[in-house]
Formats: structure tokens, C-alpha cells, sequence
């Protein structure tokens, strides 16, 4: 990990200095082995690691994997870049925010097959993050798993071209992977089979919207409308009821509703799904209508929270007036040319991603920078909302991104 733009105190440099007769001579050095460990434990990822660089003795005590993997994980927000291919001739990498420090890291992934032409993150699982390849000559995408600290990475099964431009890719545990289509679902389990994919019909009433998996029970939103009104359907199914080697197949795809709720559905414009924190709430986050009308504008963002035990509903943040007009553009001027007065027509599409307790923001009136709720440590309603400024390199279209936790606790 580098600080972005500039590669300096968090990367793995690789050799430590062996002429530093001082280094050796620190009092650290002289530890046990034992209760240096014990002191580096106590150091967050990015500070233990950008020790390796400090002597030998912290390097060697730092390269053992089984060390390595009891440090606590790193959670990082990566950038998906709105274009493929932004720069071939840079180094790849990607661009990533530490919520904890508010800096910007750059997170290098040199170790890729040399033959790759663009990448695009899509999912990830505790310390392993999968990616799109784009190869050289072009032909179908490919799927890979790779942890950026360790450098090390491994290809997945081929899949069709379809999958890979419409397919949401989710996650799940002991290594299983979903790719979610309209109509079906494909499964790669190492525990099943680590040759091929697994096809499984979706057997949903519509495409799914935002799906999303909490423990081992995926969630989705489907608009059983019409043509000329939305109207939006939460739905849930355990892993089990789509056969895919989570014990005895049990259950399928099921309405998540109940009569306590009222017009949940109604009030918020495109809702979009994401896990919530600690595995135990759901956030819906959508455009708040200003009334029910078909054609109603939308006066702020809202982010609605459903505890999965107690199955209720409540608000869980809104943004503030003043940060939802930097979204829209209302009252800017369009053209000095067009004459005084002539304002915006204000735009509600805010692109929305995140989870586990943190949720960002961005839009095409929104450059350079993005915005970001982090729900309240006693799960409270309204959270803090504030600007993550800087946002480097990527003016030229909406930003996207997915939640990494790095760190070395697993292996492609």
C-alpha cells in the first residue's frame, strides 16, 4: 500500500537496509522473538508492514505467514474506474481510501499477468479481491482472485462474455463466488468442484436489482410494477435453496414483507441495497419523492435500515439539503450565454456504494471529490456526513467502488 500519488511509507519495498550497524544495535532488536511479536500485534496492517523496511530483524520477523495472518484486516473503499483501460502506460494499480486515517493509498498490483490490459474490482471477501481481466489480444474477460498484500493471485474458471458485462459478482463463504444474471445464477465452490461453474436457475419475478449477500442469505429487489409505475418487492433466499452445497437444499426465493411496514417501498426512487454493519441489518438507500406521484422529483437521499432480527424498519441517515444540491445542480446556472435565470433541471441519479456501516456517494456534478455517511456507533438515526476530498486522478465520469478489507488472513 502507497500513499496516493506518491509511493512511499506503507508499500513492502522489499529489501530492508543491511548496512544500518544503528538498526541492529536498537533496543527492539534485542527483544525476544516473542515479545516483538507480541508489540507488532499491537500495530495496525499498514503500520506492521510498513515496518518490514525498518531493519532484517523486523523484516524476517514480518515475512512469516502465519505471523501475518493474526494482524487485524485493513478496511479500505477501492475505486473502479469509470473507463477501461484509463492509462496503459502507468503501472496497474488502483486507488484506495482509508476511512480510519482519511488519506488516499494506492494499492499496486504489478504481480497480474503481464498480458492483462485493464482490471476492474467487483467483489471481495476478507483479504481476497476478485477482478475482471481484460486480456491482450481481446477475448472473454476472465475472472480472478488475488490478494494485493501477499502479491499472489489465482484465474477462475472461464465464463461467457455475457456473464462478465450483466453479471453482479458476490462473494460468499469458504471461497464461493456468485455471478447473479437476470435469469440465473453461476456458482464456483473449491469445496464442490474447482474445474467448472455451477448454473442454477434465479426463478425471480423480474431481474434482480442490487443483490446482496448477509451470512449465507442473499437479498434482492425486484420492481413487480408495470410499465408506467415501479413498484418495489424485497426478496430473500438462503444459499441452501439455491443447491449449492450449504447443507440439505431447503427453501427458495421468497417476499421479505410484512403488513407493519405500510408504503416502505413507495417513498424511496430506484432503491438500491447494501449490507449493512455487523451482518445483522440491511440498508436501502434511494431517492426520497417529494409526494407519490409518478413523476415526483426527489428532495434529498434517504437510507432506510431493516434489522434482520426484529424485522423492522427505521431511518437511518438523510442527506443534508446543501450536499444533495451539489448532486443535482438545482440552481445553477446551465449557460451564461442562455440569458439570466436559466437554472439546471435538477438531476437525481447519485451513484451509491459501500456498506458495513459506511456508505459513499458520487455523481457527474460531483468532481474530485465523493460523499460519505458513517452510521452512528450506537445505531442511532441521522450519522455523520461529510466530503472525502481529493479523490485522485479520475475527473472523466461517475465513480463506483466496493469495500476491501485487506490483510493476509487468506490466500488465492
Amino acid at each position: 500500500m502507497q500513499p496516493s500519488p506518491s509511493p512511499s511509507s506503507g508499500e513492502d519495498s522489499g529489501e530492508a537496509s543491511d548496512d544500518s550497524s544503528s538498526s541492529f544495535g536498537a533496543p527492539i532488536n534485542n527483544l525476544p522473538p516473542d515479545a516483538l511479536h507480541n508489540i507488532l500485534l499491537r500495530l495496525p496492517l499498514r503500520d506492521a508492514v510498513s515496518c518490514r523496511a525498518v531493519s532484517r530483524p523486523l523484516r524476517d520477523s514480518l515475512n512469516s505467514p502465519s505471523f501475518l495472518s493474526l494482524l487485524p484486516t485493513l478496511r479500505l473503499l477501492l475505486l473502479r474506474h469509470p473507463r477501461p483501460n484509463p492509462n496503459a502506460s502507468s503501472p496497474p494499480s488502483l486507488h484506495a481510501f482509508d476511512p480510519s486515517t482519511r488519506r488516499w493509498l494506492l494499492l499496486p498490483l504489478q504481480f497480474l499477468p503481464s498480458q492483462v490490459t485493464s482490471f476492474s474490482p467487483v467483489s471481495s471477501s476478507p483479504s481476497l479481491l476478485y477482478l475482471w481481466l481484460d486480456p491482450n489480444p481481446p477475448s472473454t474477460k476472465s475472472l480472478a482472485v488475488c490478494n494485493p498484500l501477499s502479491h499472489s493471485y489465482r484465474l477462475l474458471p472461464p465464463l461467457g462474455s455475457a456473464w462478465s458485462r450483466h453479471g453482479t459478482v458476490l462473494a460468499g463463504p469458504r471461497g464461493t463466488l456468485l455471478v447473479i444474471s437476470e435469469l440465473a445464477v453461476m456458482c464456483f465452490s473449491p469445496l464442490q468442484n474447482e474445474s467448472q461453474w455451477m448454473k442454477h436457475a434465479l426463478s425471480l419475478p423480474t431481474k434482480p436489482r442490487s443483490p446482496v449477500l448477509i451470512k449465507e442469505t442473499l437479498f434482492t429487489l425486484c420492481d413487480v410494477g408495470s410499465a408506467w409505475r415501479s413498484q418495489w418487492k424485497l426478496f430473500s433466499c438462503p444459499l441452501a435453496g439455491l443447491g449449492l452445497g450449504f447443507g440439505p437444499r431447503q427453501g427458495g426465493w421468497a417476499p421479505v414483507e410484512r403488513h407493519m411496514w405500510g408504503d416502505v417501498f413507495e417513498i424511496l426512487k430506484r432503491p438500491r441495497l447494501l449490507p449493512g454493519s455487523g451482518g445483522r441489518r440491511l440498508l436501502m438507500i434511494g431517492g426520497l419523492r417529494s409526494s407519490f406521484a409518478m413523476d415526483a422529483p426527489c428532495s434529498t437521499v434517504l437510507i432506510l435500515r431493516l434489522d434482520l432480527e426484529r424485522m423492522d424498519w427505521d431511518e437511518a441517515g438523510r442527506m443534508p439539503p446543501e450536499m444533495y444540491r451539489c448532486f443535482t445542480g438545482i440552481g445553477e446556472v446551465r449557460d451564461p450565454l442562455a440569458g439570466p435565470g436559466t437554472v439546471t433541471v435538477g438531476n437525481n441519479k447519485v451513484k451509491v456504494f459501500g456498506g458495513e456501516g459506511r456508505v459513499w456517494f458520487s455523481g457527474k456534478r460531483v468532481r474530485g471529490k465523493i460523499a460519505m455517511w458513517e452510521e452512528s456507533e450506537d445505531g442511532g438515526t441521522g450519522g455523520e456526513w461529510s466530503w472525502v476530498e481529493g479523490v485522485p486522478g479520475y475527473n472523466e465520469g461517475v465513480y463506483r467502488g466496493i469495500v476491501f478489507d485487506a490483510g493476509f488472513t487468506a490466500m488465492p
